[in-house]
């Protein structure tokens, strides 16, 4: 598997800076590659083009999301402190690397259909995260028995990336986690039984 070569790691985070910092469509693979100190040819040795390079940036970051939620909510008890954690761990994420945040909440909106259905099928993990959520709040009866867990989902996802594109588009002058607990109350509001 590519990801466990040396480099690989290497171009995935030169990527984020050459992307957050020029534009995606600004983000030449020559850019990239001196950013991650590695000659033009070598980034093709790991990627197809830029846009394979796009996307395995957002598969290798999403991954290490889902990684993160899974550890912060496996202690809680609660459908609703899984939730809030979720929410909290999602926003410290992007606030505590601003050029992820930016590649996430901007460039990979700016991109063709086909890369568009190419990110939702990586999203697909993450969203399956917050049905399992979802549908343990709905057993415990925490959240309605009718709750459309599909919809739920959509819900908050929506809510948590208009959250993070909004802060990205003002630049980071607050503080987003702060937020979480404001987030996290909205959305339960909608979901009890």
């Amino acid at each position: 598997m590519r990801r466990n070569k040396p480099k690989y790691k290497q171009i995935i985070e030169a990527a984020v800076v050459v992307i957050a910092e020029n534009g995606y469509h600004q983000a030449q693979i020559s850019k990239i590659a001196r950013q991650a100190g590695v000659a033009d040819g070598t980034i093709y040795l790991y990627f197809k083009n830029k846009e394979d390079v796009l996307i395995s940036v957002f598969q290798e970051k999403m991954a290490m999301f889902v990684e993160k939620i899974n550890e912060v909510i496996a202690g809680k008890k609660t459908a609703a402190e899984k939730l809030l954690v979720m929410i909290e761990e999602h926003f410290k994420i992007l606030s505590t690397d601003t050029k992820l945040a930016i590649v996430t909440q901007l460039e990979l909106r700016q991109s063709n259909k086909d890369l568009r259905f190419k990110i939702n099928e990586v999203l697909k993990e993450y969203l399956s995260v917050l049905e399992t959520i979802l549908d343990y709040g709905k057993e415990r009866g925490e959240f309605s028995a009718d709750l459309d867990v599909r919809l739920a989902r959509q819900m908050i996802f929506g809510t948590m990336d208009e959250t993070a594109t909004t802060w990205v588009l003002n630049e980071h002058k607050y503080d987003l986690v702060t937020l979480a607990p404001k987030v996290h109350e909205l959305i339960l509001n909608g979901f009890k039984s």
